[in-house]
């Protein structure tokens, strides 16, 4: 290189794209590292930094093209992982209360909002609307409090959770009817013509989206990332929709993120890379692109920026609170509920500024307003996690503690893979739905192999290990901690039952080829010997499709298995694969009370609605579950060992049944024995 093209390069503002994406990545990883120091959430970080560099404060970079392109693109991201992390769940509990805070949450700060904004600020009519509905939302900063604190199922913390179904749409909503406004004039015309838009968006995505994912995820799995570029096509198509309808792309990502909410459960590998990509790279830009649009000088020159910002903040807590108030008095909440909603309710953050910079973008807000709304960045921060850690505190306090806090609701979980089984990345798929992704506790992955007297044992380990390291690299993917191990022994079921004591796992999974087990009575021998020589709980299972696209999930109960000293754990591990995978649960009670079982299904933890069915006869319920079933739904069978309280001589054949049934997707459950005092942890104490 010349040195004369020395000083061209270090010229400010910085345009070299190497070194100017070299110091947008040394921002991503300074930024958040230094505020966290000072308790405040990462995004504050990247901001700050960005109005640092950005041409109202330094002028280190330019604010280019290729960053507004990036910041375009990450907001976009940002809005599809809000929809994708909403509890639809929680939402379909109690959709009542949901919508009683969200909208009274919404409706009390949107309203005051904008006659304060529009009388006191003086703005424009469509600029107080825009402006009250960015705060009027609300941005979960402060669930890492919540979920660390155990308090997340609450009935007033799962309303925040359903609420923002609500608050967000509206907010997005407003969005779409002000930028349109602004566009023409106001009419009637105008809002059938919205309505219409917004009704062709939600249709289109939530009739197609679902279907199409469904197919690719059960088609396509021969490389995994090939799940998250579908995915990136499908926020973009969303959001190219709602651009040729004449909305806001944030929209159109915000309601793809919703349609795939269901198929991309929580700890699972697609979900961690859609997080990482998005929290290491797209969201930053954004966040970035932000900052750069932050004038300083605007702040510190005169009171107009401290004007709005102190008004929208005054605004924002006060009508919080009072909406905090009404829906407790309403719902009749208690004192620490009311608070807990409250601080969960004032968090602002990113989806806050997404709407702000569109109307920026719009010419509806001027810099001042841009900034106002970075200062009540700021200041949530600040209040939502100090609100929220004094009121969860006080609400973990009041809740009952008993025989329902145990370890075994994080399993310690052993995988044992046949070096020649197929499918196995749909095991481990299942073992991390199981573990959800909040556990510490390792996915154990093992393969026995048999010694061979030609002497290949060695390249038959070699082989295994490779397999091992492939598994264990998803299992990073998934950032759930997975340890491999192969074994030597003779007996196969042996080894996985010693190994099962070594590593003092708490739960067996195993997966079983129906083609290859006609001639042992129920699984084959493997299977079959660990279920004599083990008492943990094994789940023997046939995955005929994808774990994640999984829609209902049918459990067969036999009469008499409420009874075996394992059956609340085994209800609690059906809850919650019923709740990480956001699949319908229904329960088929063999020869019982549907109502007598499903009152024993609401004493175990995990709140996931069910319906619940009686069959009077075994012969009855293949019939029933073949009319009823579909390709997509998961059987699963409460199975009791051959011998225990609750088995039926129906059982011994049962798998092999329900392996011609139309799903092909099954799980046998065999409950663990002799422990009842381990099973009592699963229970709520009313």
């Amino acid at each position: 290189m010349n040195p004369d093209s020395f000083p061209t390069i270090l010229e400010l503002p910085l345009e070299e794209p190497v070194l100017v994406f070299t110091i947008a990545m040394a921002v991503f990883l300074v930024g958040p590292l230094l505020v966290k120091r000072f308790g405040q959430p990462g995004i504050v970080g990247i901001v700050v930094f960005g109005a640092l560099i950005g041409p109202g404060a330094l002028n280190v970079v330019e604010h280019s093209d290729a960053i507004e392109l990036l910041g375009s693109v990450g907001l976009i991201y940002l809005l599809f992982t809000v929809g994708l992390e909403l509890d639809l769940r929680g939402f379909k509990e109690a959709p009542e209360n949901a919508a009683l805070f969200g909208l009274v949450s919404f409706f009390l700060p949107f309203t005051v909002g904008t006659f304060a904004t529009h009388t006191v600020l003086g703005l424009d009519l469509w600029a107080a609307l825009l402006l009250s509905s960015v705060f009027a939302s609300h941005t979960l900063l402060a669930y890492p409090i919540v979920n660390r604190l155990g308090v997340t199922k609450n009935r007033a913390v799962t309303a925040v959770f359903g609420g923002i179904l609500f608050t967000d749409t509206l907010a997005l909503i407003v969005l779409a009817i002000v930028t349109g406004a602004t566009e023409g004039e106001l009419s009637v015309f105008l809002f059938a013509q919205v309505g219409f838009a917004l009704l062709v968006l939600f249709a289109s995505v939530w009739l197609v989206l679902p279907r199409a994912s469904r197919w690719f995820f059960q088609s396509f799995s021969e490389e995994s990332y090939f799940e998250f570029l579908f995915v990136m096509v499908a926020i973009f198509a969303a959001a190219s929709l709602a651009e040729v309808l004449e909305l806001a792309p944030i929209l159109g990502a915000f309601v793809a993120g919703i349609a795939l909410n269901q198929l991309v459960p929580e700890g699972g590998t697609l979900m961690n890379r859609i997080e990482f990509v998005g929290n290491a790279f797209f969201i930053p830009f954004f966040l970035l692109h932000v900052g750069m649009l932050v004038d300083l000088g605007v702040i510190f020159d005169g009171p107009t920026t401290l004007q709005i910002a102190g008004l929208i903040i005054g605004v924002m807590i006060v009508t919080k609170g009072g909406a905090a108030w009404l829906v407790a008095k309403i719902q009749g909440y208690s004192a620490s509920e009311r608070n807990v909603i409250f601080g969960l309710s004032t968090g602002q953050a990113a989806a806050a500024l997404a709407i702000t910079l569109v109307g920026y973008d719009a010419g509806l807000f001027g810099s001042a307003v841009l900034n106002a709304v970075v200062l009540m960045l700021l200041v949530t921060a600040l209040v939502s996690p100090w609100l929220t850690e004094r009121a969860a505190t006080q609400l973990a306090l009041e809740r009952d503690v008993g025989d329902g806090d145990g370890d075994g609701k994080d399993p310690n979980i052993l995988l044992p893979l046949s070096h020649h089984a197929e499918l196995q990345e749909r095991l481990l798929e299942l073992a991390f739905v199981i573990k959800g992704d909040s556990g510490t506790e390792p996915v154990n992955v093992m393969t026995v192999v048999q010694p061979d007297r030609g002497g290949s044992t060695e390249a038959q380990i070699a082989a295994v290990q490779s397999d091992l390291d492939e598994i264990a690299a998803a299992g990073s993917a998934a950032e759930i901690p997975i340890q491999t191990q192969t074994r030597i022994n003779h007996n196969v079921a042996s080894g996985v039952v010693q190994g099962a004591v070594e590593v003092q796992a708490n739960q067996i999974i195993m997966g079983w080829d129906a083609t290859r087990s006609f001639r042992h009575r129920i699984f084959g021998s493997i299977i079959d010997q660990v279920l004599r020589r083990t008492t943990l709980p094994v789940l023997v299972s046939r995955l005929g499709h994808p774990i994640n696209t999984t829609r209902r999930i049918f459990v067969v109960v036999p009469i008499g298995a409420d009874h075996h000293e394992g059956f609340y754990e085994a209800v609690h591990l059906v809850k919650r694969l019923a709740s990480g995978l956001g699949a319908e649960l229904n329960v088929v009670v063999v020869e019982g009370s549907a109502h007598q079982f499903e009152q024993l299904f609401d004493l175990v933890e995990v709140d996931v609605p069910a319906e619940f069915e009686s069959i009077d006869a075994w012969n009855g319920l293949l019939p029933w579950l073949e009319s009823e079933t579909d390709d997509d739904d998961l059987i699963v069978a409460v199975s009791p060992r051959r011998g225990d309280v609750g088995w039926h001589t129906e059982l011994e054949d049962l798998p092999a049944r329900l392996a011609e049934l139309p799903p092909e997707s099954f799980i046998a459950i065999h409950p663990r024995q002799g422990e009842p005092e381990y099973d009592r942890q699963y229970l709520r104490l009313k």
